[in-house]
């Protein structure tokens, strides 16, 4: 029976067709289990996952295997990225069971939901021999089995986070942490740790603000050399922009080649920060090239970005990506295709002799490099693309909109702020309803899932940066309401916060995790836009609730800083103040656009920006503030108490300078 065919997953939707009785996850599947009083066989993955396919076409499209998977359990299907909650819980029993984790998660588990045996993928053979072993256990030791099954539930649901800390990280913590991550930094290629290396987007943000504020130069160094590497190496697509989820190897050389909205997103607004703080040309380059990419490969037709790219085409990972010098030549002739196979290091990098472009040097003649690379582009246009995951996060999207807006705003294309518009726009039309956040949707038709604490605080982040750019103070109240829902829905009563709101589906264990993955954790991605938010409107309640939830940044500084990287962010904009700057005067003044721009580019950690006519209404921080002799102004602030306006950049600037002395 083809249950997923009416699926809003593209990730399900990939397996309508299998041979296998799959289900959505769904009370009535649940229900169908106790009736046959079989085991649930969970299959938990994402449509951009490589491993997942492999796995789907071994053992899902296998119609002996589908038999007996069939006959034995019955087969949930869930797509990760729709339902965080189901894939958090149960990946954190697939761990404590094994060791390890990823996708796809396989999970066998009680009709009440408790998992006895999990793993990842498994070969077609050894996945046979496994349903064979789970089904005798669950026949002959049956108690044994569902003893374990509470075990595991009793362990995972009696432990909490753990990570409680007393307090927001300090000068002393911060400080701190930048020698924790140094002692993993690879200063001969970038990045921290062994391979595979993961972009860590958030830890460079971090060190970026703390050179910002305190002039460290170790700080800066280290951010500096793992962002120029990122960007030559062959995880970063040097002929269309964007960058794959990860290296396999400790150089940058070889991604795996799924690109991601939330990686792209989160690389796009650092890159832009790099260059605010450095001036470098390659991460302006690189900030611009990666925003093209999300728009002119991820936009959907309502304005949403989707989700991700595929790693494979044609069945084969990679191949949309590489080159051979043969097909250099043959696009290029044998002059160009030579000077291309220098450039682009086309040495049989990957397999079969071809080759992961990268860039390690700036070419010496730009021009041709241009012409070489505009004619690769167009020829790759040519082959078989990957597949697209078309659905809309929110979460992911807001960070979107963050990268978009600031873009927009520091390299003056405003088609990407208007871009950022769009989003905005869809997700207050269709993902919010009666104040609450859809997780998805797909086709401009929101999804049944709701969404989770990260949804909330990275779609207010988006608005609140959206803000700083347009002005526009609708902006700030949706995000207020957003952050109020976070305060009332899903605060943990210590001041943390879980990650389903406390409406949400019952699963054996409600998610709590505040450390960083591949986006920043629900937890700190709400500090740092209560921050924001108290900042722009004088809050104390929404300044105490993201102190509060910073605390756990302060414990896994002491030795796991990599995964705090957004909470250790945030930490610096609270060290920082954050500064706070009101613009006063007509937008469409050239002087008050002026002032505006040159707030935007101030490098004080988290500064927030607001703009508007005299006495505007709806931002507390431009409220009482006026002209100066009937000139646009500009007000320095931290916690609402401001310095003396000013009405020229210099003095803006000096201003700005002098916060961070």
């Amino acid at each position: 029976m083809n249950r997923l065919k009416d699926a809003t997953s593209p990730y399900l939707l990939q397996h309508a067709g299998n041979p296998v009785e799959w289900w959505e996850w769904s009370d009535e599947a649940f229900a169908e289990a106790r009736r046959r009083d079989v085991p649930v066989l969970l299959s938990v993955g994402y449509a951009a996952c490589h491993w997942c396919h492999v796995m789907a076409h071994e053992s899902f499209e296998d119609g002996e295997t589908a038999r007996a998977m069939n006959e034995l359990f019955v087969n949930v299907k869930v797509d990760r990225e729709e339902r965080p909650d189901i894939d958090a819980v149960y990946m954190e029993a697939t761990q404590a069971m094994t060791g390890q984790g990823g996708w796809p998660m396989t999970v066998f588990m009680t009709p009440e939901g408790h998992p006895f045996y999990c793993g990842t993928y498994f070969p077609r053979a050894q996945f046979r021999a496994l349903l064979q072993a789970v089904h005798k256990a669950w026949t002959e030791q049956r108690d044994d089995v569902a003893r374990q099954g509470q075990q595991v539930v009793d362990a995972l649901t009696s432990r909490g986070s753990g990570l409680g800390g007393s307090e927001a990280p300090g000068d002393r913590v911060l400080a701190h942490a930048v020698k924790v991550l140094a002692r993993s930094y690879d200063a001969a290629r970038g990045g921290f740790g062994g391979a595979p290396k993961f972009p860590p987007s958030m830890v460079l943000e971090f060190l970026l603000r703390h050179h910002a504020r305190t002039g460290d130069e170790e700080s800066l160094a280290m951010a500096s050399g793992t962002l120029e590497a990122m960007a030559r190496g062959g995880m970063y697509d040097q002929l269309g922009g964007g960058f794959a989820r990860y290296s396999v190897d400790v150089g940058w050389v070889v991604p795996h080649f799924e690109k991601m909205l939330y990686d792209n997103a989160l690389l796009a607004r650092v890159y832009a920060h790099w260059w605010r703080l450095t001036g470098n040309p390659s991460a302006r380059r690189v900030a611009l090239e990666t925003c093209d990419w999300m728009l002119r490969d991820l936009r959907t037709d309502q304005g949403g970005l989707a989700s991700a790219l595929d790693a494979d085409s044609e069945g084969v990972e990679g191949k949309y990506y590489v080159w051979t010098p043969e097909q250099l030549r043959e696009v290029l002739g044998d002059e160009d295709g030579a000077f291309a196979e220098r450039l682009f290091e086309v040495t049989g990098t990957f397999e079969h002799g071809a080759s992961v472009l990268q860039l390690l040097s700036d070419p010496d003649d730009v021009e041709r490099y241009e012409r070489v690379r505009t004619a690769l582009l167009a020829a790759r246009a040519q082959r078989i693309p990957p597949a697209r995951d078309d659905k809309v996060v929110a979460a992911w999207n807001g960070l979107a909109v963050a990268a978009l807006a600031e873009c927009g705003a520091l390299f003056d294309r405003p088609d990407l702020v208007r871009a950022a518009e769009e989003v905005v726009r869809l997700l207050g039309e269709v993902h919010l309803r009666d104040g609450r956040l859809a997780r998805t949707s797909k086709d401009g038709a929101a999804g049944a899932n709701a969404g989770v604490l990260e949804d909330y605080a990275d779609v207010a982040e988006g608005l609140l940066a959206l803000h700083a750019v347009t002005g526009d103070p609708h902006h700030v109240r949706l995000a207020g309401e957003l952050l109020n829902t976070v305060l009332e829905r899903f605060a943990d009563g210590s001041g943390g916060f879980y990650d389903t709101a406390d409406d949400a589906e019952r699963l054996f264990r409600r998610p709590q995790d505040p450390t960083d993955n591949a986006t920043p954790s629900g937890q700190f991605a709400a500090a740092g836009a209560l921050l924001s938010f108290a900042a722009l409107t004088g809050s104390d309640w929404h300044r105490q609730a993201a102190e509060d939830a910073l605390a756990p940044a302060g414990t896994l500084a002491d030795e796991h800083a990599r995964f705090a990287g957004w909470g250790l962010a945030v930490a610096e904009a609270r060290a920082a103040g954050p500064v706070e700057i009101a613009v006063i005067g007509d937008p469409e003044d050239v002087r008050t656009r002026a002032l505006h721009r040159t707030a935007l580019m101030a490098v004080a950690p988290g500064a927030v920006v607001s703009v508007g006519p005299p006495d505007a209404e709806g931002v507390p921080l431009l409220e009482g503030r006026g002209l100066v002799e009937g000139e646009p102004a500009a007000y320095v602030c931290r916690g609402f108490v401001c310095r003396l306006p000013v009405t020229t950049q210099a003095d803006l600037n000096r201003e700005l300078r002098g916060q961070l002395d």
